[in-house]
């Protein structure tokens, strides 16, 4: 078990200018969904399937010109932009995603959340994008605090 305070210290927030999509389609959409996936090319897209559906996260631009081959599909209203918790994770981590999390709950921030093998990624509506940095830069420097308490 590791603790979190020096990755929190020393994690860049990272994002891009783009607004991002999620479109939801039904879980036989996969096939469609991967194969868009595979031509967008972009840094950042995403694809979740469980069983009950399919979720695509692209680019608002790429949306537009892939949209006429997503059939039954539901764009959720809001534009999202990402923000990048630029450190590498040890797998050993604990409490990393509690510290960002209950510091975007605290904010009003809503979320959505997605791990790669070692860093995480947010996705948050434009509207709360500086309100969510603000409150992610706050995290920093508690931890940077606490890291020196703790004689890091």
């Amino acid at each position: 078990m590791t603790d979190p305070s020096p990755y929190l210290k020393q994690m860049s927030l990272v994002s891009d200018d783009d607004t991002y999509r999620i479109i939801r389609l039904p879980a036989n959409g996969i096939t469609v969904a991967a194969g868009i996936l595979a031509e967008v090319g972009e840094p950042f897209a995403a694809l979740v399937v469980d069983k009950n559906e399919v979720t695509l996260i692209l680019e608002a631009e790429a949306l537009e010109e892939y949209q006429q081959r997503l059939r039954d599909h539901r764009v959720e209203a809001a534009h999202y932009r990402l923000i990048t918790l630029d450190v590498v994770l040890e797998s050993n981590v604990v409490g990393f995603f509690a510290h960002i999390s209950s510091a975007l709950a605290a904010a009003n921030v809503p979320i959505f959340a997605f791990s790669a093998f070692s860093r995480d990624h947010l996705l948050v509506e434009a509207a709360h994008f500086e309100r969510a940095m603000q409150a992610l830069n706050n995290v920093k420097a508690e931890a940077a605090i606490n890291t020196q308490a703790k004689g890091g």
